[in-house]
């Protein structure tokens, strides 16, 4: 479960005289420089064409297919994890469990809850540099940075103090409009679920819509049409 309540942490210095090294100790050599940490581009191709196997598909039961990309650059590991369970078909059937207006809408717990996960072991954080924007797709955990799983979430606008704190891993190129549709709530009391997510490079068609059940006719209408 997602948990933003951030809070500062103040880093008390300690300034104290080192003693003196004698003069016959080798001085100690110098440190090699680390390397440089790999550049890393917030910016994502819309095409979904391009590497339709880095693009999940996300069928809803609004109607709507939302297309996320899938950036291995950002977050290896967890877009391997994704891949992986939407292979398994594991998020077939859940529900996006917390939506809060304004804010973002999560799914991926198989009970509904905000408290479940998939059989597969946590994952390693990989909290990275690229701003949670609307569209930004995000790992949920709890307040221990290694204990994301198989919940995400979907950014509604821009909330950058989830920067650093939680795995940004993709980003919405197409369906946003779907997105802004889902049912809010904690959980909401009709919400939407996952009908099917898919890899694009899979080509698996999208579910049938649900025929909508004929409205009941009530007593005083099979009255009526009886008496004309």
């Amino acid at each position: 479960m997602i948990r933003a309540k951030l809070t500062a942490v103040a880093l008390g210095v300690a300034l104290f005289t080192a003693p003196g090294l004698a003069q016959d100790k080798a001085a100690p050599a110098a440190a090699a420089p680390a390397p440089a940490a790999p550049t890393m581009s917030a910016v994502i191709n819309p095409d979904p064409a391009f590497e339709p196997e880095n693009i999940l598909a996300l069928d809803l039961s609004n109607g709507g297919r939302v297309l996320i990309r899938l950036m291995p650059s950002w977050a290896p590991g967890h877009v391997e994890r994704i891949k992986t369970l939407a292979a398994q078909g594991f998020y077939n059937g859940i529900i996006f469990h917390r939506v809060i207006d304004g804010f973002m809408a999560q799914t991926g717990d198989p009970t509904g809850t905000g408290q479940g996960g998939s059989p597969l072991p946590d994952l390693k954080a990989e909290f990275n540099y690229i701003p949670h924007v609307r569209g930004s797709v995000s790992m949920a955990r709890t307040d221990q940075p290694d204990t994301a799983n198989s919940q995400f979430f979907i950014v509604f606008y821009p909330r950058f103090a989830l920067d650093h704190r939680y795995t940004n891993f993709g980003r919405v190129i197409a369906g946003m409009d779907y997105v802004d549709s889902i049912e809010r709530g904690e959980p909401p009391a009709a919400p939407t679920k996952i009908v099917q997510a898919s890899l694009l490079s899979e080509g698996k068609p999208r579910p049938a819509a649900p025929v909508a059940a004929p409205a009941a006719i009530s007593a005083e209408m099979l009255s009526n049409s009886k008496s004309n």
